[in-house]
C-alpha cells in the first residue's frame, strides 16, 4: 500500500480540490472562509466574484415556474429540455447582472476600498480576483449562452417569449448600466420584485407552457417579495455609504427606520400573499408548508425591528451585511418550502380549499 507523503514542516496547507472550492462558492455565505485569493483557481475566483451563493434565488424561481407548468399539465414542446434551458438561462442572467453591477459600481467610483461591497466578498475587479481579460471572457461566455437560450425560446414560443426576453434585458441594463439607473433613483428594489417574481416565474411559466397565466403571476408574488426583502435589507445595510456616494437607493430616500418598517411589511407580505394565492386557487394548499419557516421569519422581523449593531458580533460572517443576511437566510428556507408544497401539488393537482 502506498504511504501518503508527509508535508514538510512550515509548508502551506494543501490547496482544496477545485470541485470542493466551486461547491463552497455556492453553499457558503460570501467569503471564501479564510482561503486566500491566491489559493483559488480561476473558476473558483469567478464563482465567488459572481456571488454564486445568491444564485440560488434564480434556481428557485425556475423551479417554481416549472412546477406551476407541470401542475397545470401545460408543459409544451420538450418539457425536460425546456426546463433545463430555462434554469440555465435564469442563472446565467443573474450572474451577468451581479458581474455587471460590480463593474459599473467600480467604474462609477462606488466600489471603493471603504465601501461595504469590498468587505463581504471578492470584487471581480477591485480585489484582483479576476484580470480584466478573465472577466470579459467570463461575461462573454455567459452572454453567449444567454443569447442562445433566448433565441431558442423565441423561435419556439414566438412574440410572447421575445417580450419577456426584452423586458428582462431592459431591466438588467436599467438597474445599473444605464446613464440613470433604477438602483440610483430608488427603484432597484421594486425592479428586483418584478424580475424574480412576475418576470422569472410568470415569464418562465409562459416559455414552458406557451400560455400566459394569471394564476402563475399571482403565485410569483410571494417569491418576488422574498427577493425584494433581501435587496432591501442589503441597501439598508449600505445606506450610510450610499448617502456619501450619492447613490439614492430606496432606504436612502425613505430613511433607515421607514426602510426597516417597509422590509418588515415585505417579509410579512410573503406569507399573506401565499394565503391569498391558495384561497384564490392559484397554488396548491400544500404550499402553506411555508409557515414552517415562521421561526426564521420571526427572527428576521425581530432583527429588522432594531438598529444594526455598530460592529460585527463575534464569529459573524458577512459583515457589514446584517439585515441582508437575515432576509437571505429566511428566503432560502421559504423558497425550498414553497417548492416542496408546489411539488406535492403536482402529484395532487385537484386538491383545493
Amino acid at each position: 500500500m502506498l504511504q501518503q507523503q508527509a508535508r514538510p514542516a512550515g509548508a502551506p496547507p494543501a490547496r482544496p480540490t477545485h470541485v470542493g472550492s466551486w461547491a463552497k462558492a455556492f453553499t457558503g455565505f460570501y467569503r471564501p472562509d479564510g482561503e486566500s485569493l491566491r489559493e483559488l483557481d480561476p473558476v473558483a475566483r469567478f464563482l465567488y466574484a459572481a456571488r454564486s451563493v445568491i444564485l440560488v434565488i434564480s434556481v428557485q424561481a425556475a423551479l417554481i415556474a416549472g412546477l406551476l407548468a407541470w401542475t397545470d399539465r401545460h408543459a409544451a414542446g420538450n418539457p425536460v429540455l425546456d426546463f433545463v434551458l430555462l434554469l440555465v438561462g435564469l442563472v446565467v442572467a443573474h450572474a451577468i447582472s451581479n458581474l455587471s453591477n460590480d463593474y459599473f459600481g467600480y467604474k462609477r467610483g462606488h466600489d471603493t476600498a471603504e465601501s461595504p461591497r469590498m468587505r463581504y466578498t471578492l470584487h471581480p475587479v477591485a480585489s484582483g480576483a479576476l484580470e480584466p481579460r478573465q472577466l470579459a471572457t467570463g461575461i462573454g461566455v455567459l452572454a453567449g449562452i444567454g443569447v442562445a437560450i433566448a433565441a431558442y425560446f423565441i423561435v419556439e414560443r414566438g412574440w410572447g417569449a421575445l417580450i419577456f426576453v426584452v423586458a428582462g434585458a431592459l431591466l438588467l441594463w436599467l438597474y445599473d448600466a444605464a446613464p440613470v439607473t433604477l438602483k440610483g433613483i430608488g427603484l432597484g428594489e421594486i425592479a428586483s420584485f418584478l424580475v424574480w417574481g412576475p418576470l422569472m416565474v410568470g415569464g418562465g411559466y409562459y416559455v414552458l407552457s406557451g400560455h400566459v397565466s394569471g394564476a402563475a403571476f399571482l403565485a410569483s408574488v410571494p417569491y418576488g417579495l422574498g427577493v425584494m426583502s433581501i435587496l432591501l435589507g442589503k441597501h439598508i445595510d449600505q445606506r450610510a455609504f450610499d448617502i456619501g456616494a450619492g447613490q439614492r437607493t430606496l432606504p436612502v430616500l425613505l430613511g433607515a427606520t421607514r426602510a426597516r418598517h417597509l422590509d418588515t411589511a415585505v417579509v410579512a407580505g410573503m406569507y399573506v400573499t401565499v394565503v391569498i394565492a391558495v384561497v384564490a386557487g392559484a397554488i396548491s394548499p400544500f404550499t402553506l408548508v411555508v409557515f414552517v419557516a415562521g421561526p426564521r421569519a420571526w427572527r428576521a422581523l425581530r432583527t429588522l425591528a432594531a438598529p444594526a449593531p455598530s460592529e460585527a458580533p463575534a464569529g459573524y460572517v458577512g459583515w457589514p451585511l446584517w439585515y441582508h443576511r437575515t432576509c437571505l437566510v429566511h428566503n432560502r428556507l421559504f423558497g425550498w418550502l414553497y417548492l416542496a408544497g408546489l411539488a406535492v401539488g403536482v402529484l395532487a393537482p385537484n386538491v383545493h380549499f
